[in-house]
């Protein structure tokens, strides 16, 4: 086996050849080095690498091996952490100039948990400002391009995350998704990316430690690999009011399961949504498939009628909390879509955030009770195929002019304000080559089901095992 060969196993698969012996974490490591050597200078996935501590890493961890202490969830898998993560010792910038050389002291909890779980911190992965938007660029890094297209961006805001992945640069990665930023770019870069259900995921330090729209999750190339690193990362913490207290174990086990008679939803524009023909022709020749698995698919939308208001109102809630203070201080240091964000949280009176938290009540209540029918909700994952890497946002789609930065996210962050578990599972490629994503949405906190139901979808066609060609 070839080191190109390594890098695209599923993640799974190395481990069992840790475990074997029949590769050391210093090899592991050193073919993925040689990988991102290669390639990531043309996709700029990786933004920031420290080889000398990751080799450190890989080197105790063998040492580990050597005196068969039991190996751990993800033992010697190599891991870059998204840039807007905190990671203690390694530049953290957010994508912004005012953090270019923000060193932490120390981890977020998420990264301390990939850690102790065994995995090798190799860097950071690129992402827009402030994660805000679902194209990865900032003046700090620049752009990180599409492995399957260079011409095309890989989405976002966990794009460089999705573009390192599909390149084989490194087998898991952790991702954060507010309005769809570990979907989007999964389903752009042919992974698998899985927003779990609020509070799956602790999210420590957070200054905003109940607003529930933003999450953190993992990203892989395969489901099995994605709910294995779940199961590392979920579970409660005590500073964290949303935690689930559920065992995160239940991750590990097996997602095999017989889906004959199960009711699945096919929204085909979630509630007549614009979608671009070419996407709408990969997902429905996907969907056809699913009648493999036994399925009862019919075609119905979930009312989400309040969900576009919801979503905009506490999104710009939230930005202005969160960089209202920072915008003061370094005015001319943000870009022009994130000052109009922040400055529409400015301009929001209470009665405007109440009214959105009526809505979300009975948006929620809604698409429960519609779920009782339905086990899954099937929907594109975005509006549109990846596009030009020199534009910053999608301006229209199918003949609808766009009116800001956020609307072509509207598959994805309809899903975000209901709290649901949402996956993004590869389904196809556009007739000139660029990947298309399927969004399953489970019922609210089965996680579990999600990944299953996505598992199965993923042995129907195997899109994932197409690599870019670069």
């Amino acid at each position: 086996m070839t080191s190109l060969d390594v890098c695209f196993l599923p993640a799974h698969k190395m481990l069992e050849m840790v475990s074997q012996g029949e590769i050391s974490a210093v090899e592991l490591l050193e073919c993925h080095l040689e990988q991102i050597e290669k390639f990531n200078g043309k996709i700029n996935a990786i933004v920031t690498l420290d080889e000398d501590r990751a080799k450190s890493t890989a080197r105790l961890i063998d040492q580990r091996i050597s005196k068969r202490d039991p190996l751990r969830i993800l033992e010697a898998l190599p891991i870059a952490h998204k840039d807007l993560t905190l990671t203690k010792g390694m530049k953290t910038t957010f994508g912004s100039p005012i953090f270019e050389n923000f060193v932490p002291d120390q981890n977020a909890l998420i990264v301390d948990r990939l850690q102790q779980s065994g995995a090798v911190t190799i860097g950071k992965t690129n992402t827009p400002e402030f994660g805000a938007g679902s194209q990865t660029f900032n003046n700090v890094f620049g752009a990180t391009r599409n492995p399957y297209d260079l011409e095309k961006t890989c989405g976002g805001s966990s794009g460089g995350a999705a573009a390192a992945l599909a390149a084989g640069l490194i087998p898991i990665a952790d991702g954060s998704d507010l309005g769809g930023s570990l979907r989007n770019p999964a389903s752009f870069c042919n992974v698998v990316g899985f927003r779990p259900s609020t509070g799956r995921v602790p999210v420590w330090p957070n200054p905003s430690a109940w607003f529930p729209l933003s999450v953190l999750g993992p990203m892989a190339r395969t489901v099995t690999d994605v709910s294995l690193m779940l199961s590392a990362i979920a579970g409660p913490d005590r500073r964290c009011p949303l935690s689930i207290m559920e065992n995160p174990s239940i991750f590990q086990e097996r997602l095999a399961r017989d889906f004959n008679g199960v009711r699945v939803a096919w929204s085909r524009t979630l509630g007549g949504l614009p979608v671009d023909d070419e996407v709408l022709k990969v997902i429905e020749g996907a969907v056809r498939g699913l009648e493999g698995l036994g399925c009862i698919v019919e075609e119905v939308d979930p009312d989400l009628k309040e969900a576009d208001e919801v979503f905009h109102v506490l999104r710009a809630w939230h930005m202005e909390s969160s960089l209202g203070d920072l915008l003061k201080k370094h005015p001319n240091q943000f870009k022009d879509t994130l000052v109009w964000n922040i400055e529409q949280g400015k301009a929001l009176k209470g009665l405007d955030v109440a009214r959105a938290e009526r809505l979300r009540t009975a948006l929620f209540d809604r698409l429960n009770r519609f779920m009782d029918t339905y086990e899954f909700i099937i929907c594109p994952v975005t509006q549109v195929l990846p596009f030009d890497i020199d534009l910053p946002y999608v301006r229209e789609i199918n003949g609808n002019t766009l009116t800001n930065y956020l609307e072509w996210m509207k598959s994805c962050f309809r899903i975000s304000v209901t709290g649901h578990p949402a996956l993004s599972v590869p389904a196809g490629f556009s007739s000139s080559g660029l990947p298309v994503g399927l969004q399953i949405i489970g019922r609210f906190r089965d996680d579990f089901g999600v990944l299953q139901f996505g598992h199965a979808f993923e042995q129907l066609n195997e899109v994932w095992k197409t690599r870019p060609q670069f």
